[in-house]
């Protein structure tokens, strides 16, 4: 069948991106789902700064590629083998797919899945191959979803079935946003309710974390970024208190603040700089977790004596430490209970043409979260 997607061609193209236009809406040419794969009508999918270090190249991507990872759909064809998805489930996908049966699976470390893995550095489903094509010439599939089209084959490993009653523009979000912001303070970091969190970098997975870090108890939950507007923001979502890092009594604040430094601190801006900030803010017996994308050839500064010294962890958050298809679930009945207002994140409502327009919007810091409506 043909369907129309946002192709990324190329990388590094020149901001505004509603000038350069990265993406390109196009129709390609999508094959019919080979065993264990479904056909998903795309409803709606999120803008995230994973697609965007993608387009930019920070995070460097085979190309020609169908971007969007955080995506929501329903369920239009199954193909040979599937019994787990019927013809008319809705579903929301997660940005590894995990095979169930490697080491890290069998451990409980979807996000680790060397399967998974391989298939979505490759641009490929898990199974191998690709779905998705142009005049002949293959086009890649972004993180198993490639969720910003109208359609999509997608592999029953990379999805999750939900409650049909839930809107498919807050469903999306629990795809990347939530499962990753929440799950870095509660999963990884392991929260116990008294202690205290602070959240570094305010775009949507920082936000989705300091509504994480409320529904878990925390009796602090301090946020830092360099963007008054996201500081105000992130107090209407409920934080106790802001720090601008650009202060330079910024880490002085924080530490007055919590008597030394938090229990938590969390870093989701992506740069080293935020790390080590987050690092430094951390007190004695603290945690830093960190899931900022950083380039690959990024490099940090720690003090490795505070390690030992100070029995400090510093840890890494893919995926939120979760297995999707347990987790989701209940961070959407935490959702429609009230606990989790993750609705909160949704600022925009675009189209596929104004795709460009959106990721622009993003790359300046204009927006929290985008989501696509088809």
């Amino acid at each position: 069948m043909q369907t129309r997607a946002a192709v990324l061609h190329q990388m590094d193209a020149s901001r505004p991106y509603s000038r350069s236009q990265p993406l390109a809406i196009e129709t390609v040419e999508l094959s019919g789902p080979a065993r264990g794969e479904v056909l998903v009508k795309m409803h709606a999918a999120g803008l995230c700064h994973s697609d965007l270090s993608s387009i930019d190249g920070n995070r460097p991507r085979p190309t020609p590629m169908v971007l969007g990872h955080e995506a929501a759909g329903e369920i239009i064809e199954v193909g040979d083998g599937v019994t787990e998805f019927a013809v008319g489930d809705h579903v929301v996908c997660s940005f590894v797919p995990s095979c169930g049966h490697c080491a890290y699976c069998a451990d409980g470390r979807a996000a680790l899945c060397t399967p998974g893995a391989e298939a979505n550095n490759a641009g490929e489903m898990l199974s191998g191959g690709r779905r998705l094509s142009q005049e002949g010439q293959s086009v890649h599939h972004h993180l198993g979803v490639s969720g910003f089209a109208e359609h999509a084959v997608v592999a029953t490993e990379s999805l999750i079935k939900i409650d049909p009653n839930l809107d498919f523009e807050i469903a999306a979000l629990f795809g990347c946003a939530v499962l990753t912001g929440v799950g870095a303070v509660l999963q990884t970091a392991q929260l116990r309710p008294g202690q205290s969190v602070l959240v570094v970098g305010l775009g949507g997975v920082g936000l989705s974390a300091v509504l994480g870090a409320i529904a878990g108890g925390a009796t602090q939950v301090i946020v830092a970024d360099i963007a008054d507007d996201k500081l105000a923001t992130a107090r209407e979502f409920g934080a106790t208190a802001t720090v601008n890092t650009n202060d330079d009594n910024a880490l002085e604040q924080i530490r007055e603040l919590t008597g030394g430094g938090v229990h938590i601190a969390a870093e989701f801006a992506g740069v080293p700089a935020a790390l080590e900030f987050a690092f430094a803010a951390t007190g004695k017996g603290g945690t830093t977790v960190t899931a900022g994308l950083q380039h690959p050839e990024a490099r940090m500064s720690l003090p490795s004596l505070t390690l030992v010294a100070q029995e400090r962890r510093l840890l890494g958050s893919y995926l939120g430490g979760h297995v999707p298809k347990l987790d989701i679930p209940n961070y959407i009945a935490l959702y429609q209970s009230g606990r989790l207002p993750v609705d909160k994140l949704l600022t925009h409502r675009l189209t596929l043409d104004e795709i460009n327009t959106g990721f622009e919007r993003l790359a300046a810091g204009e927006a929290i979260r985008q989501v696509i409506r088809f």
